[in-house]
């Protein structure tokens, strides 16, 4: 009887004819002082158990780096002065967020896929309430994703995902230089009219290596000797400048 349980078991499990095969350049990022940013290219393959449908499939690429809570602020002139005045919080957001897809996002994902996989810019973005005060509480995060687009920190990479012959796909993902530390989640999604068919998911790690990691750990564990440190390279830079100045004046 439990041999037949578990035959009628597997028989009910859906098969699963469509799989990603993935590949990444790297999938590990270092960070070091002359750190200046970084390309990540990501590829793979579709395995396949059947022949290849007629409907067209569409591939979307999402990276997305380390959350954390923030707040946004609105800043208005009061009286001629610039000052802070409604304030909203994001429960969480990513620090870095790509999305790179083979065509128009709102035709390679249903809106339906993406609030269930929260796979768009905005989707990624939790922000669950806002102060009674604030009508426009949305303004806030639309503020926010335009300022970080601007500085490449999320992108919307729409038709940047290369995919031959229905098997092999490619995208290149630019990672700017002010990279935040931590895991990097990629997720890789399979779909057709909008729905998705097959996922996978990975990780990049993002470290600091070197220099950087020592500054970071000792202003981080060490926080008295990181400024004692800081105070004498800034006096070292100051009299070093001043020297090669005197030296300039008499040379001349």
């Amino acid at each position: 009887m439990l041999r037949l349980a578990l035959l009628l078991c597997l028989v009910a499990l859906p098969l699963r004819a469509e799989d990603i095969v993935l590949g990444l350049s790297s999938d590990r990022v270092r960070i070091t002082a002359t750190f200046e940013g970084s390309e990540i290219l990501v590829f793979g393959a579709i395995k396949r158990e059947a022949p290849i449908p007629e409907e067209p499939l569409d591939v979307v690429v999402a990276i997305a780096g380390p959350s954390k809570p923030l707040v946004v602020r609105r800043k208005e002139r009061v009286l001629g002065i610039w000052a802070n005045t409604d304030a909203v919080g994001i429960d969480s957001a990513p620090s870095f967020y790509a999305v790179a897809t083979t065509g128009p996002m709102e035709q390679v994902l249903s809106n339906v896929e993406d609030l269930r996989h929260k796979v768009s810019i905005g989707r990624a973005i939790r922000s669950v309430g806002a102060p009674g005060n604030v009508a426009d509480a949305q303004a806030f995060t639309e503020a926010l994703i335009r300022i970080r687009r601007n500085n490449g920190a999320y992108q919307m990479l729409e038709g940047e995902v290369v995919l031959d012959e229905q098997t092999l796909f490619r995208t290149e993902i630019g990672l700017p230089a002010n990279l935040t530390e931590g895991e990097y989640q990629t997720r890789i999604f399979l779909t057709r009219g909008g729905n998705v068919i097959s996922q996978f998911e990975t990780v990049i790690d993002v470290r600091k290596v070197g220099l950087e990691r020592w500054l970071y750990t000792l202003s981080r564990q060490q926080p008295l000797a990181y400024g004692l440190l800081s105070l004498a390279i800034a006096i070292a830079a100051g009299w070093g400048a001043s020297a090669a100045f005197r030296m300039l004046r008499q040379g001349g």
